[in-house]
């Protein structure tokens, strides 16, 4: 057999020795008594570790009402990781979509044992940042995202019916009607026994990337735009708090989960790495099929000229041995195309090229500090009245270094200081709720 024709994509890979900083939240939300969100993060302690399956970060969104929600969605965040980090041998995607398949059959069995919990489900969104690029095993409509510099790109398709329906063109982006299909979800963990898990990558990984796994309470009230902005000025502990307080400030009416990871810089005594992903080429026959398959042709012309002509046996027979050939050598290259499609290493079979699902721009800092000053004078107007207890003074003293940094058009350093406003405000509501009603919003 031929060796197979290939190229090789360079992607861009993690190094051990790369800093990677992170945060995660997750929070109840405005309107629901219970939490059914759960995340996850695991690093790599060891450098064998990480050169084998990488760090590893879960997002899951449970469905089925308390309990049932909570179980299914701690479920996948137990038994992704499980399944993903002790698997052997392998590449990474194959290890992912194993390990999110695993976290199906778990829930599914849990559900059948038990008929309180029958149909219960969960979403699941897991992101491996691996010596490859990055990695994500996906079901749900819960979301990872890139940030790059000012441009934020969605790395995964949402399972739901307002999606498909875009997808299959049966609405448009604009049409008001999508609202009525946002949470109607065509995929989850957990309802049947099987379940398609998309996987994406690897994904090129440069330093400064930040990346976002987060639930839908996130998302159904804070825009792409503005998630860009924040996890790109702010620390990943920072960005975390103001997200979840953004998303509770314009409604809260779900639970809300984020991770927040950044990628450091390089040590200077370690070179950049990029790894070889061999692809498949598009046209892998060469020029010499093309030369007997033009000779062919040429003699099912000549053969049809001279029969039109009433040159009957000279006709048919060279229009006869072309008609055959050319079946002959179609039969010969389909097959030598089928070996080298066949003949691709494991990691070719799925090489991932990083293409954004959506992306976005940066939201303006000076737009978003516009929004959260009001936002600020609102709340600290509420607290007043309704008597919030509230650590006044830091409050007050991150207003002012918020206007100083303002005045001085340093507003990156202004984000950071509203967002420690805003937090000792929502810290007195947490308070008040947990006075008035007995239950936290975290």
């Amino acid at each position: 057999m031929r060796a197979p024709s290939l190229i090789s994509q360079a992607v861009f890979s993690m190094r051990w020795e790369q800093v990677v900083e992170f945060a995660a939240k997750t929070d109840v939300g405005m309107r629901r008594q219970n939490n059914e969100d759960t995340c996850a993060a695991h690093l790599a302690r060891e450098e064998q570790v990480f050169r084998d399956r990488g760090h590893l970060f879960v997002v899951a969104d449970g469905m089925g009402g308390h309990a049932v929600g909570e179980l299914a969605s701690k479920l996948a965040a137990d038994m992704v990781p499980h399944s993903f980090l002790k698997s052997n041998g392998g590449n990474v995607q194959k290890a992912m979509r194993s390990a999110v398949e695993n976290a199906n059959s778990t829930i599914n069995a849990r559900g059948s044992q038990n008929r309180d919990f029958q149909r219960m489900g969960t979403t699941c969104s897991a992101l491996a940042l691996s010596a490859k690029g990055a990695v994500i095993g996906h079901v749900g409509d819960s979301r990872v995202y890139r940030v790059r510099r000012d441009r934020i790109d969605q790395l995964t398709f949402d399972h739901s019916l307002q999606w498909e329906l875009e997808r299959r063109g049966r609405l448009k982006p604009e049409d008001i009607s999508l609202q009525e299909h946002r949470n109607v979800i065509t995929r989850s963990l957990g309802p049947e026994p099987q379940v398609e898990v998309d996987v994406e990558g690897p994904i090129p990984v440069f330093a400064d990337d930040v990346f976002v796994l987060c639930s839908d309470g996130l998302t159904a009230h804070v825009t792409d735009g503005e998630i860009a902005t924040i996890v790109r000025d702010l620390p990943p502990k920072a960005a975390c708090r103001m997200l979840v307080n953004l998303a509770n400030l314009r409604g809260g009416t779900d639970n809300c989960t984020v991770i927040v990871i950044r990628i450091g810089q390089l040590p200077s005594n370690v070179t950049t790495l990029s790894v070889e992903v061999p692809v498949p080429v598009r046209n892998t026959l060469s020029w010499k099929w093309l030369l007997w398959f033009w000779l062919f042709g040429v003699g099912l012309v000549c053969g049809t000229t001279l029969t039109l002509a009433k040159y009957f046996v000279p006709g048919l027979s060279i229009f006869g041995v072309s008609a055959l050939g050319g079946i002959v050598m179609s039969l010969f290259a389909w097959k030598e195309s089928y070996q080298i499609r066949t003949a691709l290493p494991d990691d070719a079979m799925e090489p991932g090229n990083g293409v954004p699902y959506r992306s976005h721009v940066a939201r303006p800092v000076k737009d978003l500090l516009s929004e959260l000053a009001s936002l600020a004078v609102e709340l600290q107007r509420t607290a007043k009245e309704d008597g919030w207890s509230v650590d006044w003074k830091t409050y007050e003293d991150s207003v002012a270094k918020s206007r100083e940094a303002l005045s001085q058009k340093r507003r990156s350093q202004a984000l950071r200081e509203y967002g420690k406003a805003i937090d000792a405000l929502m810290n007195g509501l947490i308070e008040e709720r947990r006075a008035t009603t007995g239950t936290s919003l975290t």
